[in-house]
């Protein structure tokens, strides 16, 4: 799951931040409020294709996607007059200028914004998969390899959709 961003403002009432250091609530608001004072893209890339290309690879392609899903919204905004601002040092292969920021979720306002809407998407999904798949918890744990998680998986197998390189499964 990635997340890219074009605020329309750098205001806002609520928190905007690294969404490893927001509440639930905090994270939902965020949410909320971007919803109204941006523009966003989403890329989701599924286990089957995680597990052939690798976590790496995977998430290149879901920034690829995320940043298309947002050009695509964006409308006529030609690519070269774009800036992205990048969390790490994936390397992405788009015809746009690029700057890497370690630990940029901490130090830009755009990165910490997608970061909300990547974990905010992600955990809405992880919700759906517990109503389709309510053996493994995923409501509380969203996917995490948590003790519990560990457990559900060593009691009743794997379901179709936890990757299949991953350890334990």
């Amino acid at each position: 799951m990635a997340a890219a961003v074009y605020l329309k403002t750098f205001r806002f009432s609520c928190r905007i931040d690294d969404s490893k250091k927001l509440t639930r609530k905090e994270r939902d608001e965020a949410f909320l409020e971007l919803g109204l004072k941006s523009v966003f893209g989403v890329g989701i890339i599924n286990e089957a294709v995680i597990d052939r290309v690798n976590i790496l690879a995977a998430t290149q392609l879901a920034m690829e996607r995320a940043i298309r899903d947002l050009m695509a919204k964006m409308g006529d905004v030609p690519a070269r007059r774009v800036q992205l601002l990048v969390d790490g040092t994936v390397r992405l292969n788009v015809k746009m200028p690029v700057e890497h920021i370690i630990e940029g979720d901490g130090k830009s306002k755009s990165i910490a914004s997608a970061s909300i809407v990547a974990k905010t998407v992600r955990d809405r999904i992880m919700e759906v998969y517990d109503t389709v798949f309510p053996l493994y918890g995923f409501r509380k744990h969203k996917g995490y390899p948590t003790e519990a998680h560990r457990r559900a998986l060593a009691k009743h197998g794997s379901s179709r959709i936890h990757r299949k390189t991953f350890a334990g499964v």
